[in-house]
């Protein structure tokens, strides 16, 4: 007899690495994924960090044909008021028999180990479909498979406002500085998916303007805080 599929939350960001660990997933046939877990400013009524219109992770959430489960942040909040935000939240989470919950970080350590030390707190384990996979290949892997993604955030002590509101492809690739890494895992850039194996069909969307902002970090001075935004319609 077949053991029973494990139930599993999906952390989705809306990018890249979040879809294609997704689709890791959804093709191991091991779990059963229950819920994509965002968490959107409430001020902004966007995906935090990313940007993206709640709008169009709603558009995601339909295409892919699993539940969206969000976490209302503030628009201003420190880090452990949102640690505090997100444990009631996978409390939540857990009461519906959820053991596992997934994220698409590929090789930063610390990031790991907050992410499984929080978890460990209620007894979730924490799973990493993409941990410490080639960034070159897998970007390269994303691709082939027919995943399509846009840049929306870039950070802008890597990289200058021509690179926000761009589609990934091997001319993007070819462009990025080899300073920066090519799925953009320390935070150089992030990204919307908006086609690919794992949607019914293509987000549809407009391409709009592009913002500069700088953000406050009281907490961490030398954080670089200052990014390029290109807002998505839809």
């Amino acid at each position: 007899m077949n053991d029973p599929k494990k139930k599993l939350v999906m952390n989705w960001s809306g990018g890249k690495d979040s879809a294609l660990a997704l689709h890791y997933l959804q093709q191991q046939n091991g779990f059963e994924i229950t819920s994509l877990l965002t968490s959107v400013n409430s001020q902004h009524d966007r995906i935090s960090m990313h940007g993206v219109r709640r709008s169009l992770l709603e558009k995601q959430a339909s295409a892919i044909a699993i539940l969206l489960n969000i976490l209302e942040v503030p628009g201003e909040l420190s880090m452990q008021d949102y640690d505090r935000l997100m444990k009631s939240k996978m409390n939540e989470i857990k009461e519906q028999d959820i053991t596992h919950a997934a994220f698409g970080d590929i090789f930063l350590e610390d990031l790991r180990q907050y992410r499984e030390q929080k978890l460990n707190e209620i007894d979730i384990k924490a799973v990493f479909p993409l941990w410490k996979r080639d960034t070159a290949q897998l970007v390269r892997e994303f691709i082939a498979l027919g995943f399509k993604t846009i840049t929306v955030c870039v950070n802008e002590k890597f990289l200058d406002d021509s690179f926000v509101g761009r589609i990934i492809d091997e001319k993007f690739l070819a462009d990025l500085p080899s300073t920066v890494d090519p799925c953009g895992e320390n935070g150089e850039f992030h990204t919307f998916v908006f086609d690919g194996p794992i949607f019914s069909k293509p987000i549809e969307f407009a391409v709009g303007e592009k913002v500069k902002r700088t953000f406050e970090s009281a907490e961490n001075a030398s954080w670089n805080n200052t990014f390029w935004y290109c807002d998505l319609e839809g």
